[in-house]
């Protein structure tokens, strides 16, 4: 290689690097406008997962043409076939797949839910780019050659994975990155059914598992975006062709409920079938692509005795609906799409379980519905509307998410009239279900797998933080004897609502609230000289210990027209001060912030390699220095640099050296800083650039 090109590709390589440099500084600055930034951020996730949706849609089109020749085969079309396609097709592509997850990705086996759930709760977020692609395509092949199973799981995982990568691209936080694979998983479920409000919803209460997520707004918008997205190549259609629905008398509500009580039956059935023939599988110690083609070869056997199993099965679905099949067919295909559902994953199969639990509750309704209009002509309004409350109802039970099944319904039908009977079933199956399974679907494949979703984390954030670190000993306290007027005057020049009753020997006797005393108000004059502190003590109030924590005392606040508790001791007799209502509500706000602050500071540390100064929010940065040589022999005692220039430092790196490889330590008060040091400091940045000075 000659000099001139030696020096064009170095000189290329600075360009290149000077570039990233820049680059990562802006995205940090970026990230610190934290509204702006994730607002934005849910746009364009919302939009690539739109696209993703809208992709496996064609996908699936496009190999049910490669495979039987039309993409969009009818029941009809497929018995005029041979038989050796309309077995053999299930067999080729449950061997594509099966070599797609064994040579490219494991995590596109199955339904995808749990996969999200598990890197949410282990990996904070972390979904390697290549299950897009690998999901993408396995799905799409299963579905398209028959695959009982449906294309929102898919669409879900497909579009977690996709916030995950822009999560990881622009290296967010934990937190973020759990958002933003939210977002993902909203955009799919959203984009899939044209149900923006379900899916934002789907995201909260499955994948995340909590209602009191702060960041909700950006996963409403990424599932608006996505179904924006979805309307433009696919059209503003709903999901289902749903019947007209319309409530004949208020004694209708009862069959609804019985069929609130079936679909909490098959709920329970859909999910020991499934997880028992997994076991199944798991026992028998064959090859991947064996098995995959076992279980393409049993759907495709199972489809020449009953066609509607094959694929995710909206055909049937909608002539259930719309009241066009025959009890009968309608009983029988609970049973059977519920095996070639379980077949099919079990086997090694990928697609997802949503559309197969609607696919079930449409048939139970569809089948109770017709069995209400032969004996209770009057009551029904058909088999249709019991079809569409059975679809939900079925979702609720298996997923143990009513409210997203009650709203996915909604936006479905854009009819209020069925909310009534829809929430009765579904609440009803969801208390079903969950009282003799309590896990779901999709939860219940962790705990098989020994992970537990809530384990080494708060479930509350308030159940971490204690008593003892937002109490106040400032205490007005009282004599039991104290007559009514030194009473009413005390209560008059201070500001407090409670008072607290000690005896003489200090022990703990109970409060005197202001409402106590407002009994008396008007009348103080007649009747002081015959009331003491001691008659209006409240014994009833319950109080707390240094050792309970915050959710305790807030769900004693939500019963209790209260301002602050009684802190006291173990035994109830020492009064050791008090928690007021807002005290717990800062400590809470704090905790909160710090916690945010504490992984963005963490995520951060990781780019100083990189960059000088990495800005972590709106105001603080963090900042790489060597250390000033007026702190060389110091400790941080002796320097005040906190107090001298309004800067902490959080972290020292110290090289290595011939003895002693390179140590990275927090620094205690007492360690004496070094020349050679470098120090990570966190503050505001005209405060870093004087303590940078300062040496």
């Amino acid at each position: 290689m000659n000099r001139s090109l030696r020096r064009t590709i170095v000189k290329t390589q600075r360009i290149y690097i000077s570039f990233l440099d820049m680059s990562q500084k802006y995205i940090y600055r970026f990230r610190a406008t934290e509204h702006t930034f994730m607002v934005i951020m849910a746009i364009i996730i919302g939009i690539i997962g739109g696209f993703g949706a809208v992709g496996i849609q064609f996908l699936i089109k496009f190999f049910k043409e490669l495979f039987w020749g039309t993409d969009e085969y009818t029941i009809q079309y497929l018995t005029t076939l041979p038989i050796y396609i309309r077995v053999g097709v299930p067999i080729f592509g449950g061997l594509i797949v099966g070599l797609i997850v064994h040579f490219f990705s494991k995590e596109a086996k199955g339904h995808g839910v749990p996969e999200v759930m598990e890197a949410i709760a282990l990996n904070n977020g972390i979904i390697r780019a290549r299950v897009v692609f690998a999901k993408l395509f396995a799905s799409a092949i299963y579905i398209g050659s028959g695959g009982s199973v449906g294309r929102e799981g898919p669409v879900i995982q497909i579009g977690s994975a996709i916030g995950s990568a822009v999560g990881q691209f622009i290296r967010v936080n934990p937190q973020r990155m759990k958002v933003f694979v939210a977002c993902g998983a909203a955009s799919g479920i959203a984009a899939a059914f044209n149900a923006p409000v379900a899916g934002a919803l789907f995201a909260v209460e499955i994948i995340l598992g909590d209602f009191a997520v702060a960041q909700f707004s950006p996963i409403v918008i990424s599932s608006v975006m996505a179904t924006v997205v979805s309307r433009h190549f696919l059209g503003d259609f709903p999901a289902f062709v749903v019947p007209v629905y319309h409530l004949l008398s208020p004694f209708e509500l009862i069959p609804y409920a019985i069929l609130g009580v079936l679909a909490g039956v098959v709920s329970i059935g859909f999910i020991k079938t499934l997880y028992g023939m997994e076991d199944l599988f798991d026992k028998w110690k064959k090859n991947d692509m064996i098995k995959a083609m076992l279980g393409g070869a049993g759907i495709g056997l199972l489809a020449l005795w009953v066609p509607q199993v094959l694929g995710v099965g909206y055909e049937t679905m909608n002539n259930a609906l719309l009241g066009k099949m025959t009890w009968q067919l309608m009983f029988l295909l609970i049973f059977v799409k519920m095996f070639a559902t379980s077949l099919s994953l079990s086997s090694g199969g990928s697609g997802g379980i949503f559309a197969p639990a609607l696919f079930l509750g449409t048939m139970t309704g569809g089948f109770f519905g017709d069995m209400v209009l032969q004996y209770w002509p009057g009551l029904s309004g058909g088999p249709g509307a019991y079809a569409l409350v059975g679809m939900g109802a079925v979702v609720a039970g298996t997923t143990h998410a009513p409210i997203t099944a009650i709203l996915i319904i909604f936006e479905m039908t854009n009819d209020y009239k069925i909310i009534l009977p829809l929430m009765i079933a579904v609440i009803i199956a969801t208390l079903i279900s969950t009282k003799f399974q309590k896990e779901s679907i999709y939860t219940l494949k962790l705990i098989r797998r020994g992970i537990n979703l809530f384990k080494g984390k708060e479930v509350n954030l308030l159940r971490s933080i204690k008593v003892e670190s937002a109490y106040t000993k400032n205490v007005i306290t009282v004599p039991p004897d104290m007559n009514l007027k030194a009473l009413l005057e005390l209560i008059r020049t201070t500001s407090n609502h409670e008072l607290y009753i000690l005896s003489p020997k200090g022990k703990y006797l109970g409060v005197i609230t202001l409402n106590e005393m407002r009994s008396i108000f008007g009348v103080e004059e007649t009747v002081t000289n015959l009331l003491i502190a001691i008659d209006f003590a409240n014994k009833d109030i319950p109080n707390v210990n240094l050792d309970d924590n915050l959710d305790t005392v807030m769900k004693i606040y939500g019963k209790w027209e209260l301002n602050e508790l009684p802190v006291v001791s173990k035994d109830g007799n020492e009064l050791l001060g008090i928690i007021s209502r807002q005290a717990s509500i800062d400590a809470y706000n704090n905790a909160l912030q710090k916690r945010n602050l504490g992984e963005e500071v963490s995520q951060s540390i990781r780019m100083l390699d990189k960059l000088e100064q990495v800005h972590i929010s709106e105001d603080y940065s963090l900042a790489e220095i060597h250390v000033p040589k007026s702190l060389v022999g110091k400790t941080l005692k002796n320097t005040k640099i906190r107090q001298k220039f309004s800067v902490q430092i959080i972290l020292i790196k110290r090289p290595a050296t011939d003895r002693e490889p390179e140590i990275q330590f927090s620094p205690g008060a007492d360690d004496i800083i070094e020349g050679d040091d470098i120090l990570i400091v966190l503050g505001k940045k005209k405060e870093i650039n004087l303590f940078k000075k300062s040496g």
